[in-house]
This record gives structure tokens, sequence and C-alpha cells, in this order.
């Protein structure tokens, strides 16, 4: 299996989808990088020489942000928007979703499973 920023990548798919098993690159992405390497996207991961791989490892290293390096600036960024004390920081703090979806009804998966909140009486009872 050849190894790319510290990512062990399929042999048996074609190169370009063993480029997305990088975090960072995406489909488009993968196809750039073969393109300005003039490698062939259909070719396997076992059939690359270590130049073609040394090619490719260049041009990531030199054009794109991935692995861990992304998710630390990721992580950055959302840190930067809570110390400041955006709308948007203030979301991520509370665990909620930051990009305006409707809470009243979904998002669930931000918020997690249901807590249950005792009922009120109803105007039957009270009026007994």
């Amino acid at each position: 299996m050849p190894r790319i920023a510290g990512v062990d990548i399929p042999n048996d798919k074609p190169i370009w989808v063993s480029l997305t098993y990088l975090f960072g690159i995406g489909r488009t992405n993968s196809r750039q990088i073969l393109k300005e390497a003039t490698i062939d996207p259909q070719r396997r991961a076992k059939d690359l020489t270590e130049d073609e791989l040394a090619k490719i490892i260049n041009l990531i290293d030199k054009e794109f942000l991935v692995e861990g390096a992304l998710r630390r600036s990721i992580q950055q960024n959302i840190a930067r928007l809570r110390d400041i004390g955006s709308y948007r920081g203030n979301r991520h703090r509370r665990s909620l979703p930051v990009r305006g979806q409707r809470t009243r009804s979904n998002a669930r998966t931000r918020k997690g499973p249901r807590k249950t909140v005792a009922g009120k009486k109803g105007v039957k009872e009270l009026g007994k």
C-alpha cells in the first residue's frame, strides 16, 4: 500500500479514488493533482512507480492542506470564532447548528437525544 501524508491509500482502487482517502482531498482535487502530474486517473495505486508517487506527494505538499494540518487549522478557526464572541462561535460553544438551520423541529444530530421535560397541567385538570 502506498503511503501519502501518513495515510495508507488502497491498492486496488483507481488512483483518483485512492487519493480521496486523504482528509482534505476530494474528487475534484484528486483529478486536478493527477492531471498536473500527468498520470492516468484510472491506473491502480499498486501500479504506480516510485517516481510517479513522489510527483503526487510533492504536489499535495505544495498546494494542499491535508490531514493533521487541515484539522488543526479548522479547530483554530473555530476557537477564534469562540474567542471573539461571534454568533457562529456561540453556536459552536452551545453545540447548536451554525449555518442557520431551524432548531425547533430538527437538529437532533447536533443537539443529541431529546431531553424530556415534565408536561404542564392541562386546562381541564385545572378546572376541577
